[in-house]
């Protein structure tokens, strides 16, 4: 498998799911390693140009941001639109990348990304997964049901999975 970096991404294909991932797993390195959060990468594209809309990684920005909040907050100063009005701004048809299946609860207080993405409406049409989230945190991810029930499809894209949950869990303590 040839690695993605960010400077390769104009050479992705449109409907290249595993080299979109595979980016998305280049930024999640960037993330610092914690014991206290996974390392996810995330990337939306618009699916009518292919063009990389945003990237982003956990704690990219200030805060305790996730990779898909750091994506959203970027589109929303890029339109000069509010987090919650970026569904009327964004272009007709995008797909959301993210190398861990979004939270759907987050233990510090701040909106879960699956309730990012369902605010953003239809927009988003497809979110690809490279690992569905690990019950370490919170057991029983709900965002796979809920992005369903908004009409977001889900899809599972394999083949990465132990890289990912590598890159994810690096500053975790290693169960033996």
């Amino acid at each position: 498998m040839v690695e993605v970096t960010l400077d390769k991404i104009e050479n992705i294909e449109a409907g290249d799911h595993q080299s979109y991932l595979q980016l998305a797993l280049s930024l999640a390195t960037q993330s610092p390693p914690k014991p206290t959060n996974y390392r996810v990468g995330a990337v939306v594209v618009d699916i009518a140009t292919n063009e990389i809309l945003a990237t982003g990684y956990t704690l990219e920005l200030p805060g305790n941001t996730h990779a898909e909040q750091c994506c959203f907050e970027k589109l929303a100063e890029k339109y000069g639109a509010t987090a919650s009005r970026l569904g009327e701004v964004l272009p007709g048809e995008v797909a959301l990348y993210t190398t861990v299946e979004p939270c759907s609860y987050r233990l510090s207080g701040n909106l879960p990304c699956v309730d990012r993405i369902v605010a953003i409406g239809k927009t988003i049409k497809t979110v690809y997964v490279g690992v569905q989230e690990p019950d370490k945190f919170v057991s029983d991810n709900s965002s796979k049901r809920k992005l369903k029930d908004a009409g977001i499809e889900f899809v599972h894209v394999s083949g990465l999975e132990k890289d990912i949950l590598e890159v994810a869990t690096a500053g975790h303590e290693k169960s033996t």
